[in-house]
């Protein structure tokens, strides 16, 4: 199972990590030079999800993005407990 979002399929996308070296001009120095370029991945930021769906509730893995547009509904939690609430007394 690939790491991807469940709802809009958004999955790592490839990079480039750029080291630079040097002082930068407006600070004084002469310039920042390139040392090296690797490849690497962009992760999204999944969030594992308890969702309502029609046939039931169940775990999925969602971006933040989907989750905070409102494109999941998340399981509706009972209260743990309650407490008994007594009528107040007519002096």
């Amino acid at each position: 199972m690939a790491r991807q979002c469940d709802v809009c399929g958004k999955g790592a996308q490839l990079g480039n990590q750029v080291t630079t070296r040097g002082k930068k001009k407006y600070l004084g120095g002469v310039g920042t030079k390139v040392t090296g370029i690797s490849r690497r991945k962009f992760k999204p930021n999944l969030q594992r999800v308890k969702v309502t769906t029609p046939t039931g509730n169940k775990a999925i893995q969602v971006c933040t993005q989907c989750l905070r547009s409102g494109a999941v509904t998340k399981v509706v939690r009972s209260a743990p407990f309650s407490v008994p609430r007594q009528p107040a007394k007519a002096s």
